[in-house]
């Protein structure tokens, strides 16, 4: 069975789409959930299906214990759902090909440091776009520049809010990201 490595710091809800699409498929185990921020969400989510977790500060990972741990789960991939720091040089030298992040606009347009969540859809509607969606990609040493894994689009409506594109986004992230994960694995093997 495959192991993945879940990093987070939010509510959590690409965490639970992906945790659920697992467990009733069998094809992947959660091995531990990494998360930077206490109290997020994530964190009940982790508590309530028991699976372990890994409180990171900055300069953790210049500690080899963090990236010990991260190493005795043995990860298939470590999968960023929802995780705001950048992913530390030490772990992408490590799992090159093997960390992956969801980005919830159509990169190259709208990513960077300090491009996510509401950042994104704020920029995206305020610009007048008349579509949007999700990139999947794998992680390298810059903010969201990693090789494209797969994309879906959603249109941008002219009376859209930054919260309308966004449950329109949740929507897309909930449905693509486990599968691509699961696409990912089943050709690993």
């Amino acid at each position: 069975m495959h192991s993945l490595v879940i990093f987070a710091s939010g509510a959590g809800s690409n965490a639970a789409a992906i945790i659920a699409w697992f467990k009733a498929n069998g094809k992947a185990k959660i091995s531990l959930i990494v998360c930077n921020k206490p109290g997020a969400g994530v964190l009940q989510i982790a508590a309530r299906e028991g699976i372990p977790v890994l409180m990171v500060e900055k300069g953790s990972f210049s500690n080899p214990g963090a990236v010990a741990r991260i190493s005795e789960c043995d990860p298939s991939l470590i999968v960023l759902a929802g995780y705001l720091w950048k992913v530390p040089d030490v772990l992408v030298r490590m799992y090159p090909t093997s960390i992956i992040n969801i980005h919830p606009a159509l990169l190259p347009a709208y990513g960077g440091k300090g491009m996510y969540g509401s950042h994104v859809h704020e920029a995206v509607v305020a610009a007048g776009e008349k579509e949007s969606g999700i990139t999947i990609h794998y992680v390298n040493e810059e903010y969201d520049k990693g090789g494209i894994i797969m994309q879906a689009h959603c249109p941008v409506l002219p009376v859209d809010t930054p919260a309308d594109l966004a449950g329109r986004i949740h929507s897309l992230e909930h449905f693509y990201y486990p599968r691509t994960i699961e696409y990912l694995l089943d050709n690993r093997e």
